[in-house]
């Protein structure tokens, strides 16, 4: 790869990872894309970009765990309950036709953000609940599902994860973008990678480089503005980016 295209992998991996942090997910949306027009095969760019997104959970996690707002036992339960479905999906991709499936979910994510956007006051406030055992096997279980999706699909399941933190357990946005760029950015996303390497995936390392210092630098960059602006703020951030990364997926069915 020449000087310019580096510094054009840089650029998109930056600006990707830095929307990613301050909504909560979506980082696919413009890395993925790019990683194919700069020549990679689906599942070669798939676990690159999976492989890369691991730095993007790393520089957010640095910036959330200096301002307080992660914890500990949550991220953990988050990271443990989706591991599964993540390995198994990440399987499932390497076999199964995904243009359908990223259809489907296109969909599901832009009717995510016109729920957001209708429910006015919904993740601006913390109003803790379902946090009881049965609660928390049952979050466990929509996890679970969303690791899978995580898994074997390109971008948009760190959107749904926020949601789910913010509706089932009551978190408000800064909490739930938090534990899901942490949960979803560092374990999920390096254990897909993992499991696609282990799997026969083909990671193309000479761009890993660029897209790691892209990745931490956007991380912490978005993580910073997630910490300084209001819960409305980023509650608009993730209604945007759910319309873009949602209209994009369904673009690539057409």
């Amino acid at each position: 790869m020449d000087f310019l295209s580096t510094i054009g992998l840089f650029i998109g991996s930056l600006i990707a990872n830095t929307l990613a942090s301050l909504a909560g997910g979506g980082a696919g949306l413009l890395q993925l894309p790019l990683l194919l027009f700069l020549g990679l095969g689906f599942s070669v760019a798939l676990a690159t970009h999976k492989v890369a997104s691991v730095a993007l959970g790393l520089g957010a996690a640095l910036k959330h765990w200096r301002s307080g707002n992660l914890d500990r036992k949550l991220t953990l339960y988050v990271t443990l309950a989706g591991a599964a479905g993540v390995i198994g999906g990440a399987n499932l991709i390497l076999f199964v036709p995904g243009p359908l499936a990223e259809g489907l979910l296109g969909g599901f994510i832009i009717l995510l953000g016109v729920y957001s956007r209708m429910r006015k006051t919904l993740g601006q406030e913390a109003e803790p609940k379902h946090r009881e055992t049965t609660g928390m096997l049952l979050g466990c279980l929509g996890l679970s599902a969303i690791g899978l999706l995580n898994g074997s699909l390109t971008a948009g399941t760190g959107l749904f994860v926020t949601l789910f933190l913010v509706r089932w357990f009551g978190f408000d946005y800064k909490q739930a973008v938090a534990l899901t760029l942490v949960s979803v950015g560092i374990f999920w996303n390096g254990l897909g990678a993992a499991t696609l390497a282990i799997a026969g995936a083909e990671i193309y390392w000479p761009w890993i480089p660029a897209l790691l210092v892209g990745s931490i630098l956007g991380g912490y960059l978005g993580a910073y503005l997630a910490d300084k602006y209001s819960n409305k703020m980023i509650k608009i951030a993730f209604e945007l980016l759910t319309f873009a990364v949602g209209i994009k997926l369904l673009w690539g069915v057409l």
